[in-house]
């Protein structure tokens, strides 16, 4: 994979990227399994919204592996890896639950079926809610340790 793009680090663009497209995600999962009417007017969207955040995962964070050789190696930016590296089986749960409630949920199931999409459903939900907070405190780790120096007595311009 390419470092940088356009003389631009590439894990910069990527991350933003997933920092919208997981959070939506999280969103359309959760709304999905609450709100019927949403559920119908969605239908796979959430499953697909939940495949692109896994896809979009591992190219973060093999991107950031590029860029941390690159840069001076600090605690904060060890911290941020590890956060990240812990993201990419939390998408693959929100992505294979959001999917199977999907496909549960397209016709009207029984009362024995309907009992595996609400558990389907509050695990997609419980899913969606931890890799929410997840990606919160990637991205708080990775504003740390990008900007922790500045306006410091070492990272000043003065």
């Amino acid at each position: 994979m390419p470092s940088t793009v356009f003389g631009l680090p590439l894990h910069p663009l990527i991350v933003h990227a997933t920092t919208v497209l997981v959070p939506l995600a999280v969103v359309t999962v959760v709304l999905a399994v609450l709100v019927p009417r949403f559920r119908r007017w969605a239908g796979p969207l959430p499953a697909l919204l939940s495949l692109v955040a896994l896809v979009l995962t591992p190219l973060s964070t093999e991107s950031g592996e590029n860029l941390e050789r690159s840069v001076a190696e600090t605690a904060l930016l060890e911290r941020h890896a590890e956060l990240g590296d812990q993201l990419i089986p939390m998408t693959v749960a929100l992505f294979v639950l959001a999917a199977a409630f999907w496909w549960l949920g397209r016709r009207q199931p029984q009362d024995r079926a309907r009992t595996l999409v609400a558990v389907v459903g509050g695990l997609a939900i419980v899913a969606a809610a931890a890799t929410g907070v997840q990606v919160a405190r990637i991205g708080h780790s990775g504003a740390a340790a990008a900007w922790s120096d500045v306006g410091s007595a070492s990272g000043s311009a003065e």
